[in-house]
């Protein structure tokens, strides 16, 4: 197998050159392509393409996909290699740890799931971290020294010019807390991090069937509510990485008091505390208690289950309110709901009616290829959209770095 470290110390990110090698061989990582596609995601020219292509054949890293045969669809993916790319979602509830070996599609990853999530504090949560990533890439046939990329996503603002958390910080996260520079140190490779719902996104249009839509937004609906928007391939993040809060919009200037400060934002009002309320508030004390997690509450919809199933429905209405705003602003191609709430499809059966009531009919219609659909990545798509962002963080970062067992 070629050593993907050589093939990147034969290019330093110091010059055009080294970078458009760089940044041709990760886009193959990420997913196998053809060469069009590839130029369409890297904005290089096919000419360009063209000549790191055969420079990656000749190094022996590039191989037609099994999926479409030898060449045939002119589809490329990599040859067999030892490096593992790691993708994880630091959520509120849930820790998802994806990891892949490079040669491999996108959906044949290794997951791990921790239920407790950040809960309780990042630095409890660290040691159970680092024991998902490991396994994780166990389970891949490989080793921690062969992780070659390390992407995380937390559903917190993330200043793009530093990586470091933007205020106010929110609970669990507290002042000091560096989640990308301690899994760094851990694994000794560059940790890239984003806001999750920005990685959502991102991942929704690498891997989605509509990978070709110019313009994505990815909403989250779980513990909080955020977006992430994607335009021409980038991701909008914003001068101080807080485009795309649309869980901080104000839907009741005389609501709640949010966490960030702010009142009536509407997180206050479809968020996991809220919506658990309303279902606790609506039972006699009897069966109240059985609505302790937002999980509850949408297993009970599912089920048939009156009050939850309002609850459920009510929210989507909410959120397609806030979303119609947001579509007659930016005029999305696609927009993708995922989340824990995406899984009860009342949600998008509210979001679906208030949606197309309030916005202008030009920015939802169909017929002008709009579309509002479910999450097809499920919960997994906050990890890979942070393991796209690890790998395209190694465009301009040194090989070196693996650390030893």
């Amino acid at each position: 197998m070629t050593d993907v470290r050589d093939f990147f110390d034969q290019f330093p990110a110091t010059a055009t050159r080294g970078v458009n090698r760089r940044k041709v061989f990760l886009a193959v990582a990420i997913k196998a392509d053809t060469q069009v596609g590839i130029a369409r995601r890297t904005l290089l020219s096919q000419a360009t393409v063209s000549t790191a292509m055969k420079e990656l054949d000749r190094a022996g890293l590039t191989q037609g996909t099994r999926a479409e045969g030898l060449g045939r669809g002119g589809k490329v993916g990599l040859a067999p290699v030892d490096e593992v790319g790691v993708g994880v979602h630091l959520g509120f509830n849930h820790v998802t740890v994806v990891a892949r070996r490079l040669d491999k599609d996108f959906d044949e990853v290794a997951v791990r799931v921790n239920a407790e999530g950040v809960s309780r504090g990042w630095q409890r949560a660290l040691p159970v971290v680092k024991e998902l990533i490991v396994d994780a890439v166990e389970e891949t046939g490989r080793r921690r020294h062969d992780v070659f990329s390390l992407g995380i996503a937390v559903p917190r603002m993330i200043n793009p010019r530093t990586g470091a958390f933007t205020p106010p910080f929110l609970h669990p996260w507290r002042p000091g807390d560096d989640p990308a520079k301690d899994l760094q140190a851990f694994l000794g490779v560059p940790a890239m991090i984003d806001n999750d719902a920005n990685l959502g996104a991102l991942a929704e249009q690498t891997y989605g069937t509509r990978e070709h839509a110019e313009t994505v937004v990815y909403v989250k609906a779980s513990t909080g509510v955020g977006a992430g928007i994607i335009v021409h391939n980038s991701v909008l993040r914003g001068g101080g990485g807080m485009a795309g809060e649309i869980g901080h919009l104000t839907v009741d200037p005389n609501g709640a008091v949010c966490q960030c400060g702010g009142r009536g934002c509407l997180e206050t009002v479809i968020g996991a505390e809220p919506l658990i309320a309303q279902a606790r508030a609506a039972r006699h004390r009897t069966s109240a208690a059985a609505f302790e997690q937002l999980e509850d509450v949408i297993r009970a919809a599912r089920e048939g289950d009156a009050v939850c199933m309002r609850v459920v429905h009510d929210a989507g209405r909410t959120l397609g309110r806030s979303l119609a705003q947001l579509c007659n602003l930016i005029n999305p191609d696609l927009v993708v709901v995922g989340g824990q709430l995406a899984e009860c499809d009342l949600l998008l059966e509210g979001c679906r009616e208030t949606l197309h009531r309030f916005a202008l009919p030009g920015a939802v219609a169909e017929g002008n290829g709009f579309a509002l659909t479910r999450s097809e990545l499920g919960t997994r798509a906050e990890a890979q959209g942070a393991f796209v962002l690890g790998l395209r963080g190694r465009e301009n970062a040194p090989a070196t770095g693996a650390v030893d067992d």
